[in-house]
C-alpha cells in the first residue's frame, strides 16, 4: 500500500486537451498509471491517447471510478478546479498549475480543511510517484526513479526528480517520491508528509528537500524530535541565496527572521537531522541507515 496512491489507484486528468495535459497524460500512461478518464469544459466526447474526455467531473463519475484527480489547468481557473474535484467526493487531488494567485490557493486550502476526507499537494508541485507503480505529474520517467524503501519529501521541484535520480544510480531505491510544491501555500505541508511516512511500513528512511521561506522545515524539525522514529537525512536550498534579494520561487520568502537558513539549520540540529551539504552526499549519508 503506497502513500496516498498506489498501483491501483484510478486517475482523473483535469484539464487533459491543454498542451501540458496531453503531454503528461501520455508520459503517465507509458509509467503504467491508470488513467480512466479526463476533463476540459466543451471538449466532451473527445479522446486523448486513448482516454475518454468529459466535461465535468460529476460527468466523469456517472462512467468511471475515481480515486485521484491531477490537475492540470491554467491558472485563473485552478480554484474551480478543485472545487469541482472535492464536491464530486474525490479524496486526493494533485495541483500541477503553478502561477495560482494566493487568495484562490487561501480559498482552496479553506474548502479542503472543511470537507471531511480531501487531501492535495500543490499547488506548483511537480507530483507524487510510487516507483515502479503510479507516476501522477511530472514525475513519470522510468530512469530517474525505483522500488524501495526511501522516501523523498521536497518542496523544490526540480530537485525532486534530481535526488530521486543521484539515489537510482546508487542502486537505492524509493518508497514515495512527493512533491509538495512551491508555493507558500500548499494543501500538504512537509510535517504531514513526515507523520503519514512514520506510519507507513515500506519507508525506512526519509530525506527533506527544504529551502528558504515559510517555516515548514522548522514544524517538521519539531516533530522529528518529540515523535520522530525514522533516520531524516536533509537537504536546505538557497544556502547562498543573498538577503534582501527578491527570489523567483513564490516559497521563498523571508519575513521577520522567520524561514531564514540559520532558522532552519538550528531546528534540524536540534532534531538531530544530518543536513547535506550539497545533493550528490545524500545518497552516501542514506546508505548509512539501511
Amino acid at each position: 500500500m503506497g502513500i496516498l496512491i498506489d498501483s491501483g489507484s484510478k486517475v482523473l486528468v483535469q484539464g487533459i486537451t491543454g498542451r501540458l495535459g496531453k503531454k503528461q497524460t501520455k508520459l503517465m500512461l507509458e509509467y503504467g498509471t491508470d488513467i480512466v478518464a479526463g476533463v476540459t469544459p466543451g471538449k466532451g466526447g473527445e479522446t486523448i491517447h486513448g482516454v475518454p474526455v468529459y466535461d465535468t467531473v460529476k460527468e466523469s463519475l456517472e462512467h468511471h471510478d475515481v480515486d485521484v484527480s491531477t490537475v492540470y489547468v491554467p491558472a485563473p481557473y485552478v480554484e474551480d478546479a478543485v472545487n469541482e474535484t472535492i464536491e464530486a467526493g474525490i479524496e486526493f487531488g494533485v495541483v500541477i498549475s503553478d502561477w495560482v494567485p494566493y487568495q484562490d490557493e487561501m480559498r482552496i486550502k479553506r474548502a479542503a480543511l472543511n470537507s471531511d476526507d480531501f487531501r492535495h499537494i500543490g499547488p506548483n508541485t511537480p507530483g507524487i510517484a510510487i516507483p515502479d507503480e503510479i507516476a501522477l505529474g511530472m514525475l513519470s520517467s522510468p530512469s530517474v526513479m525505483t522500488e524501495g524503501n526511501v522516501a523523498i519529501v521536497s518542496r523544490s521541484g526540480t530537485l525532486t526528480g534530481e535526488i530521486a535520480e543521484n539515489l537510482t544510480e546508487r542502486g537505492i531505491g524509493q518508497s514515495v517520491v512527493m512533491g509538495l510544491g512551491g508555493d507558500p501555500i500548499v494543501g500538504t505541508r512537509t510535517v504531514e508528509a513526515v507523520k503519514m511516512l512514520e506510519e507507513d511500513d515500506d519507508t525506512e528512511v526519509i530525506v527533506l528537500v527544504g529551502e528558504i521561506g515559510g517555516t515548514m522545515e522548522e514544524e517538521a524539525s519539531e516533530f522529528i524530535k518529540e515523535e520522530g522514529s525514522k533516520p531524516v537525512v536533509a537537504f536546505l536550498a538557497g544556502r547562498s541565496a543573498p538577503r534582501q534579494k527578491k527570489m523567483g520561487h513564490a516559497g521563498a520568502i523571508v519575513r521577520g527572521g522567520k524561514g531564514t537558513i540559520e532558522s532552519k539549520m538550528a531546528a534540524f540540529d536540534d532534531a538531530g537531522i544530518e543536513v547535506a551539504d550539497t545533493i550528490w552526499d545524500i545518497p552516501d549519508m542514506v546508505e548509512k541507515h539501511l
